[in-house]
């Protein structure tokens, strides 16, 4: 009887967890979807540090929880682009050439360097997140948009930047506007158009970086269950289904908020992420 009890408590307990971490990844979801249309940013800079924190508690081991977080953010932005880039299309913003264009060298980049972040050490993906939420923190306080100074490169070297874009996503598990934009907007494509075009781009970037965190997780006995190679899809379908629905509310709020006085807040609140990752890590 005592252990039917005990057994009956456990799962209790373990039930009554895993809803708490649903709620979670709700609330989680929801706010990178409004950041993602709102802000032009990749959700994945909210979603990474949150999952770090949560994963640890959900089983995941110490050693993949960085790759996991990666994964899981890529994942859940295959929906968020689809949401934010059909808001932005619906108002004309998404330049199709360019998505064309840019498209092959993000399918590559993004794909082989997920399947490489699988095998590089926590602490160094940890590391780079650190280092480029700073960057993005800068680049927002700053203000700093590159000069319209060209045109768009050829096809090949327009797919050759997807390929930086795709690598350099894949590492930090976003969706490339923070890189894609400013490309954009230095090669005179207006800033409302680059922001919806990143929106779109952000499509292939998630598919082929978790397929890539996918095939680099596959048959990892470690790692816990509704775990799909790298990516959790307990934390994926709470994520994906709140930032499908909020993701509109940001590209609408976009048109009619500040959007630099945001930005420069947004900003502030990255940089006490990164203290806290760093302290994290002494």
């Amino acid at each position: 009887m005592q252990t039917f009890c005990g057994a009956a408590v456990s799962i209790f307990s373990e039930e009554n967890h895993m809803l708490v971490s649903l709620v979670a990844y709700v609330l989680c979801g929801a706010v990178a979807g409004v950041l993602a249309g709102l802000l032009g940013v990749g959700g994945g800079i909210v979603l990474v540090p949150l999952m770090v924190a949560i994963f640890p508690t959900v089983g995941v081991p110490a050693q993949y929880v960085q790759q996991m977080a990666l994964g899981t953010s890529l994942a859940s932005i295959m929906i968020t682009s689809i949401s934010s880039a059909r808001a932005h299309n619906a108002r004309g913003a998404v330049h199709w050439d360019i998505f064309k264009a840019i498209t092959p060298g993000i399918l590559v980049g993004t794909f082989f360097g997920g399947l490489i972040a699988t095998h590089m050490p926590t602490m160094f993906l940890k590391i780079f997140f650190i280092c480029f939420i700073l960057f993005v923190s800068a680049q927002m306080l700053s203000n700093y948009r590159p000069p319209a100074s060209r045109d768009l490169p050829g096809k090949m070297g327009t797919a050759g930047v997807g390929g930086v874009i795709g690598l350099t996503s894949s590492f930090v598990g976003i969706g490339g506007g923070t890189l894609s934009v400013p490309f954009m907007t230095f090669c005179n494509v207006p800033l409302y158009h680059a922001v919806g075009t990143s929106a779109a781009i952000g499509f292939p970037i998630a598919v082929a970086g978790t397929l890539g965190f996918v095939v680099g997780g596959w048959g990892r006995p470690e790692l816990p269950a509704m775990s799909l190679g790298f990516v959790n899809l307990w934390a994926l379908i709470g994520i994906a289904t709140a930032s499908f629905l909020t993701a509109p509310l940001g590209a609408k709020l976009s048109h009619s908020l500040p959007a630099d006085k945001l930005k420069k807040g947004f900003a502030c609140f990255l940089i006490l992420v990164a203290l806290k990752m760093i302290w994290g890590l002494l």
